[in-house]
């Protein structure tokens, strides 16, 4: 009798990121964007209190590094707690940022345009913007965490429509973070304190919900972030449970990723100047797996084990289907490709 291998849907490929306060890397970085001419955008949070790292940074998929835009502040291209980040049509970029309650922007060069967005609770207004998504007409669909809905906005801010409210029931969230729209325009979102996603139609109407709470395949604890592929696959950064998952278009369990970094391009380079933290670095246990006080805690394992996820903030797609997983708390980039 033969036995039959099954492909791996996702295998892993590398490994984009380096820790630095500017240029070429990223400080811990939260979302990540495309361009749709092999240009990726990135942006990072920083520390709370530490604004050295905010920026958008600019590279492609072969580690090249372009450029980078954006800065700390509270004007027209400046942020203080960026959450998200989408690309229109026309190579706009949009950049939430949950601090300050509003939408900042920038053209096609990086440069700033006017920001919109005022804090409260009433239509138009946002409190705690945690999720961005671009529809085929541009429009902005934001995800207003704290007032536990979705709003539709035009590019300049114009309030279009919202749905959602609190609570547990269909089309109800409790702090909502990412967005996806898919290719037939229904939207999908990470329900984060109700671990699940819900599916619905691009005009709000409710139709299907994934998951519940749990470790196990298919369940979810607090959910960052959601992205949908061409042939309906759903793939999910389970962020309290450290870890990426796949599921069907029916919301069936398909894969579920741990995380498989190895060095990336831009820290081989750093190794090779800096010899000494090399060194350290190659005579150092990177896969503790002997230690005591895991207790199965993904939280635990992720801090210790260097190639799992630590934090994967965001899960996106570019046009290839290659899958990017924003991973925070280690300032990279894991990136994965179907089997």
């Amino acid at each position: 009798m033969t036995t039959v291998q099954k492909t791996e849907f996702l295998k892993y490929s590398h490994s984009i990121g380096l820790s630095t306060m500017t240029g070429r890397g990223f400080y811990y970085p939260v979302d990540t964007a495309f361009d749709g001419e092999g240009k990726i955008y990135t942006v990072s949070r920083s520390l709370d209190g530490d604004n050295r790292g905010l920026r958008v940074t600019i590279y492609d998929v072969y580690s090249n590094y372009y450029d980078m835009f954006g800065e700390y502040g509270e004007g027209d291209g400046q942020f203080i707690w960026p959450t998200a980040i989408a690309r229109d049509s026309a190579g706009n970029t949009y950049v939430a940022c949950e601090y300050l309650n509003r939408i900042v922007r920038f053209d096609s060069a990086g440069d700033p345009l006017p920001s919109w967005g005022e804090t409260g609770s009433a239509e138009g207004e946002l409190d705690g913007p945690s999720g961005l998504a671009v529809d085929a007409d541009d429009n902005i669909y934001v995800v207003d965490h704290h007032n536990n809905r979705v709003q539709k906005f035009t590019a300049s801010g114009q309030f279009l429509s919202s749905f959602g409210s609190s609570g547990e029931g269909d089309a109800q969230f409790d702090l909502p973070w990412g967005i996806d729209i898919d290719a037939e325009g229904d939207i999908y979102i990470a329900d984060w304190r109700n671990d699940r996603v819900q599916k619905f139609s691009a005009d709000g109407e409710f139709i299907a919900a994934y998951g519940e709470s749990g470790r196990g395949d298919g369940q979810f604890h607090r959910p960052a972030s959601v992205s949908v592929d061409d042939e309906g696959f759903i793939y999910v950064a389970d962020w309290g449970n450290e870890r990426v998952q796949v599921l069907d278009s029916d919301g069936a369990f398909v894969q579920n990723l741990r995380g498989e970094a190895t060095d990336s391009k831009w820290a081989d380079a750093f190794l090779e100047i800096n010899i000494e933290e090399a060194a350290a670095r190659a005579g150092a246990n990177l896969e503790k797996t002997d230690i005591e006080f895991f207790n199965d805690d993904p939280h635990e394992e992720s801090s210790h084990i260097e190639k799992f996820f630590w934090a994967p903030t965001s899960v996106k797609l570019d046009s290839e289907g290659r899958v990017y997983v924003t991973e925070s708390n280690r300032h990279r980039i894991q990136i994965y490709a179907r089997g």
